[in-house]
């Protein structure tokens, strides 16, 4: 990593807005402090990481709904005490009713993307894919957890059951969705009491969803693949147009997948493999970005970002070609990962004016999303990103469940003929990349974030600034983002105008956004045992550390303990 200050290089430095945390005996980092404080009360009460992101990720259904949900689906990155890595793929699929002319393209839509006509296949029950979260949560605390189910779905009944105070963020996501959510009653009722949307600080109670959570803790996964949850939600989405059904739920199944890894600077990637897209587009940009001194340029440059913007469009470019479910689709991992590949790509790279690219193969997704970071002293990592996909899924909810489905289906191009298009039973393509790092086999950092088709592409300028320009953990989470598929050019507020000047001169098409994708919760691994967490802005994120521990063996209360002896 660099050594010296990266501020000496910088065109947009900054300052960070929040504080890291620390913590010897684990690290919760969500994007909601209560769910932050479900995954830390496992820890302290004796579990490990895996018992802790579980019981984070059921309480963020409740606090964080409008992201993740147990109908929803996901990756799960775990590193074991031994060193060992695996990946648990929980991804929607396709229902079998569905096909590559289930939808019909929107003509209108803007380039890029996935809109049918009539909004079909992103709200209401024609966009909901078979889920897969609940099996694959259920089946990470079972193979690799401690606790109970009931034990770490507890934190998540309560906050339903009781209720929370809504944040700023919930109240403006509900804002943002309420033509839609006013179209059903069931959610309307939760988040637009009264007819009016949310507000920050206002309680918020979903009662059915605890009844349907100690459902679960009852019946485990099969009350939803083969119970009374599944046949709530097939028979709702066969009086409403839908296609999911009994048959999808029963015959689902999670995938257990090998670690995809690449290198950069002596550091090795890892993450998950296709379906997956974000790993090895990640790796594919590292392996071009390898050819030029990214330190020097500077952060937050026209240089850098020109840069960046061109390795993004590759990847696009690439990534519409030909990554998509492996079952379905030949994805040419070996070449995208190749220096042979890279130096061709980086080649044709114009230094000081922007390109239109295509795929240089032979032969894009929701935004909202949620995803957490837990490690443990014992060594153990969860690096999990899960997704309804759009801001509140499919934008109803399940009648006299509380669940809000997802829109994967909205992620499926539309079109026939092309490697994302649909098919029965096809894996959602992700843009997801939890992300561990290592080097010389020792773990570094583990990295994720929400934001859909800008997921990885943030988690790529993540790991630059922590490799190359040496930021500390809080900076490279917090860092101004730059962001394009091909098309305009988003930069957030902190990139200063004369660097979106120059990058108007290359050919760049600008665009300011307010943030590029979600809130990044990440933890880095420090040599003597501390366990640094930080998580960004662009979300309620909140890292919580767990230090200290039990008394030391023998010791008593000497008063009772010398009566005891008299």
């Amino acid at each position: 990593m660099a050594m010296t200050s990266w501020r000496q290089h910088a065109a947009a430095p900054f300052d960070c807005e929040k504080q890291p945390a620390a913590g010897t005996r684990g690290m919760v980092v969500t994007n909601h402090p209560l769910a932050s404080a479900a995954g830390a009360e496992m820890i302290a009460g004796g579990g490990n990481a895996v018992d802790a992101a579980v019981a984070a990720l059921f309480a963020l259904t409740v606090v964080e709904p409008m992201m993740v949900g147990i109908l929803g689906g996901g990756f799960a990155h775990l590193r074991m005490p031994d060193g060992s890595q695996t990946i648990l793929e929980g991804q929607g699929r396709c229902p079998l009713a569905t096909g590559p002319s289930t939808f019909v393209p929107d003509p209108a839509a803007p380039p890029g993307s996935m809109d049918a006509v009539g909004r079909r296949n992103s709200v209401g029950r024609a966009a909901v894919a078979t889920p897969g979260n609940l099996m694959a949560w259920c089946e990470m605390l079972a193979r690799f957890g401690t606790l109970s189910l009931a034990d770490v779905v507890e934190p998540a009944i309560r906050h339903a059951s009781r209720g929370f105070f809504a944040t700023s963020f919930l109240a403006d996501c509900v804002r943002d969705c309420a033509a839609d959510l006013a179209q059903d009653p069931e959610i309307a009722k939760v988040f637009l009491p009264g007819g009016a949307p949310l507000r920050a600080g206002a309680r918020v109670f979903n009662g059915v969803y605890a009844d349907t959570l100690r459902l679960v803790v009852r019946e485990g996964p099969d009350a939803l693949y083969r119970g009374a949850l599944g046949a709530a939600l097939a028979d709702d989405a066969a009086r409403h147009g839908g296609y999911v059904a009994l048959e999808d739920l029963t015959r689902y199944r999670t995938h257990e997948l090998e670690v995809l890894r690449s290198t950069y600077r002596g550091f090795e990637i890892t993450g998950p493999p296709p379906p997956c897209a974000g790993p090895v587009h990640i790796g594919q940009m590292l392996k071009i970005l390898e050819g030029f001194d990214v330190a020097s340029s500077g952060f937050g440059t026209a240089d850098s970002v020109h840069l960046l913007a061109e390795v993004l469009k590759i990847a696009f470019a690439d990534r519409a070609a030909a990554t998509a479910d492996p079952d379905f689709v030949a994805v040419p991992v070996e070449r995208l990962l190749s220096p042979e590949y890279a130096a061709q790509r980086r080649a044709a790279i114009d230094p000081v004016r922007a390109k239109n690219w295509t795929s240089g193969l032979v032969p894009a997704e929701g935004s909202d999303t949620t995803h957490l970071t837990v490690a443990d002293r014992d060594g153990r990592i969860v690096c999990a990103t899960q997704t309804i996909n759009s801001l509140f899924g499919a934008r109803y909810m399940v009648p006299g469940t509380g669940m809000i489905p997802n829109n994967y289906l909205h992620v499926f191009d539309p079109r026939p003929g092309l490697a994302n298009s649909l098919a029965p039973g096809k894996r959602v393509t992700s843009s997801m990349a939890p992300l561990i790092v290592l080097r010389d086999g020792r773990p570094c950092f583990a990295l994720g974030l929400p934001g859909g088709l800008r997921i990885f592409p943030s988690a790529l300028q993540a790991t630059i600034n922590l490799i190359d320009h040496g930021m500390s953990l809080q900076e490279a989470v917090e860092a101004p983002r730059v962001w394009t598929q091909g098309y305009g050019l988003e930069i957030e507020p902190r990139i200063p105008d004369a660097v979106a000047q120059a990058l108007r001169e290359r050919g760049h098409q600008t665009v300011r956004v307010s943030n590029v994708a979600g809130g990044m919760c990440a933890i880095r691994f420090h040599d003597d045992g501390v366990l640094e967490g930080a998580a960004c802005w662009r979300a309620d994120g909140t890292p919580i550390g767990v230090g200290g521990g039990l008394a030391r063996p023998g010791v008593r209360f000497m008063p009772e303990a010398q009566q005891a002896t008299r």
